[in-house]
């Protein structure tokens, strides 16, 4: 049985109090997470939101034309090292784009105007989106067949850490 959405569940409860459902309903479904980035690290270890530079380059597994995964709930069968965000390994993960619901809501933010648990409309959320120039749909290309120094000639603007 799937877990419940609870009212403003993202106003009320801690990341790590969110059930399954809840924390899955965060995801924008832009897709920036999954395209190839350079992250250079400071000298503790530590991802310099400054240091990131995304790509227009995609996993495989992702529908350019959508901006969706295509095998998102088995992804890790076919890419091992596809990174599954968890409240445990989110605070490493400050690459993730400024717009990220995840990201927001760790940093004390709130979700952006246009996220779908706000509107609860999908199509003025996408609209809006687009509005924002947040998303992959229509303006990436896979990873397939692709050498590493084609995809360091891709890097992007679009995506802001």
């Amino acid at each position: 049985m799937a877990d419940s959405l609870r009212p403003q569940f993202w106003e009320r409860f801690a990341l790590a109090e969110l059930n399954h459902s809840e924390w899955e309903a965060l995801c924008d479904g832009c897709g920036s997470c999954c395209l190839i980035k350079y992250i250079d690290e400071d000298e503790q270890g530590n991802v310099d939101e400054e240091l990131v530079e995304y790509t227009d380059v995609t996993c495989k597994l992702m529908d350019c034309a959508t901006g969706y995964c295509r095998h998102y709930e088995s992804r890790q069968e076919y890419v091992p090292d596809c990174i599954q965000l968890t409240m445990e390994n989110l605070p490493d993960m400050m690459w993730l784009p400024a717009h990220c619901a995840y990201k927001r809501l760790y940093k004390g933010q709130s979700l952006p105007a246009w996220h779908l648990l706000l509107t609860k409309d999908a199509v003025a959320t996408q609209q809006q989106m687009r509005a924002a120039n947040v998303g992959v749909a229509g303006r990436c290309v896979s990873e397939t067949g692709m050498s590493d120094e084609e995809m360091e000639m891709r890097v992007v603007t679009w995506v802001t850490p």
